[in-house]
């Protein structure tokens, strides 16, 4: 079940500015940089495509608590800060580095219960586990599971074709890029356990199919010309 920390229940307002601090800490990130760029020429690398994946965890996870019986303030504020450090640290340890970011913001900025921060922490620094997921709090599970999704369907197809553009390959490998999308949804199908990831996998999958069959067909088309 659930966590049940009602108190303080967090306003769009609040939200608002936890997100522009988010958002203002990755774009320093990247500006304070002194390493070369750490691949900042890949789009998922860079602040702007980090802080457009955190606003959809956030709404992905918020929908996965309230069908699932999680709180769904800690799930969305957890998916606010959980990759705040990603851009700054080594991936092995930005989720702790993330934590510990938004407990002092959360300490200094607002005035919700020790408890709630505490959840909140424990969700980012554990949004990296690569367990089984039932093993950690409900609102964790919301937290890993819409990060999982969020690689998967049209979006992470189109991550991947705009991944082909920057290693310089043409549109005839669009096919194996989607397909690894593919691959992708079908481990995370064997990792999602909530009813809820299981429904928008299945649709996200979907549509990713049908991309792949267009593709196919006018690929095709383009090769039976030469």
């Amino acid at each position: 079940m659930g966590v049940e920390i009602r108190e303080s229940p967090v306003s769009d307002e609040e939200y608002a500015e936890m997100e522009q601090f988010v958002r203002d800490y990755l774009a320093a990130s990247v500006a304070n940089e002194t390493e070369g760029g750490r691949m900042r020429w890949y789009p998922w690398h860079s602040a702007e495509y980090r802080f457009n994946h955190i606003r959809n965890v956030v709404e992905l996870s918020g929908e996965l608590a309230r069908k699932e019986g999680a709180n769904e303030d800690i799930t969305r504020v957890a998916a606010v800060f959980h990759d705040i450090a990603k851009l700054e640290v080594d991936q092995d340890i930005h989720a702790e580095a993330g934590a510990r970011i938004a407990r002092e913001y959360l300490e200094t900025r607002t005035d919700y219960p020790a408890s709630f921060i505490d959840q909140v922490c424990r969700s980012i620094e554990d949004h990296s586990y690569q367990g089984d997921v039932t093993d950690v709090t409900l609102e964790t599970q919301c937290l890993i599971e819409a990060d999982v999704l969020d690689k998967i369907g049209a979006n992470g197809a189109i991550l991947m074709l705009l991944r082909m553009g920057y290693e310089a390959r043409s549109h005839m490998d669009a096919v194996e890029m989607v397909d690894r999308v593919l691959e992708r949804g079908e481990e995370a199908s064997k990792r999602l356990e909530s009813q809820t990831s299981q429904d928008i996998l299945h649709r996200r999958l979907k549509r990713t199919r049908w991309l792949k069959e267009w593709l196919e067909l006018e690929i095709a088309d383009i090769e039976s010309e030469r």
